[in-house]
């Protein structure tokens, strides 16, 4: 239950931590089973995506939660993510990862853009050490646009809490980071809808800047946000800036859960229903984040024009 009673819930920003991604960290930690992990690490590493999507359902069933967005959490996993999607069409929107520096980057995409289980590409450049101006993402950018992908675009700070756990390095390079990396391509890829995450992760002027700007950029308000230590903000403070400045017709409500048996993190839902109350927000404009939103964001991509034949 929330402030304002029985509301609908789409969390726009979940892990699909599969079997391929766990066996990705067994191999750069030098482990010889996937199970070897296990002393390591205290999550339960599911068996196939099947059983991992059919956990999901349960945790957003136990939970209220109507539908959520899977983000396949490691470059080349978007089987894991659209296997899921395709068990479950009404429960999951599949976002897939991809590093625009390797090789078979556009047949990635092209292969995505045929699937009507994928629905959003996510770019992470600053952990992939590109730049959004690079020439190579121009023809994503392309496929995206004639594929009618919506494109996630991670700024700011990035923090793998599952590589810290594991003693992996985590390579990033922060000058790829900025939002406004995005202007000029929102502006020349209209049609496609970018999402940047956790209000800018650090780049919040920035973000609300780029979003101000471009009307085709949403941003999504998951994870703890310790970024706003950088900020000097509180979570109710960035909720009334950006909804004074961009509306609340353009925030994606997610939490960035991830991980078993922790599950769908509802603590996060909590403090931003408290940070939302607190402003007096209503009813109407309350259903809109925490739900309404991401139906309307895909909505704007109906899966009949995916499924070309």
């Amino acid at each position: 239950m929330t402030p304002w009673g029985p509301i609908p819930v789409h969390d726009a920003h979940v892990h699909f931590f599969s079997p391929a991604f766990y066996s990705g960290l067994r191999k750069q930690k030098g482990l010889e089973d996937t199970a070897d992990l296990a002393p390591l690490l205290p999550w339960q590493i599911p068996a196939s995506p099947a059983e991992l999507a059919g956990r999901w359902v349960a945790e957003l069933d136990l939970r209220g939660v109507d539908r959520c967005c899977l983000i396949a959490s490691a470059p080349g996993d978007e089987a894991s993510v659209a296997a899921a999607v395709a068990a479950y069409p009404q429960r999951f929107f599949g976002h897939f990862m991809l590093d625009p520096t390797q090789p078979d980057a556009v047949e990635r995409v092209t292969a995505a853009a045929a699937n009507p289980h994928l629905h959003c590409l996510c770019l992470f450049p600053a952990l992939h050490r590109f730049s959004m101006q690079d020439a190579r993402v121009t023809p994503l950018l392309e496929l995206a646009a004639s594929g009618n992908l919506a494109v996630f675009v991670h700024c700011g700070v990035i923090s793998i809490g599952v590589r810290k756990k594991l003693g992996l390095p985590t390579l990033c390079d922060m000058r790829f980071s900025n939002p406004l990396d995005l202007h000029s391509i929102a502006l020349r890829f209209p049609t496609v809808r970018f999402i940047v995450p956790h209000f800018g992760a650090g780049m919040f002027r920035e973000a609300l800047m780029l979003a101000d700007l471009c009307p085709n950029v949403w941003l999504d308000t998951s994870s703890t946000n310790r970024w706003m230590d950088y900020e000097g903000l509180d979570l109710a403070r960035i909720f009334r800036r950006s909804i004074d400045l961009i509306g609340s017709a353009r925030l994606l409500f997610g939490t960035d859960s991830s991980f078993f048996p922790r599950g769908w993190n509802a603590s996060v839902f909590e403090q931003q229903c408290a940070a939302l109350h607190s402003l007096g927000l209503g009813a109407s404009e309350a259903r809109q984040i925490f739900g309404e939103n991401l139906g309307r964001f895909y909505a704007l991509r109906p899966d009949i024009i995916r499924a070309r034949s």
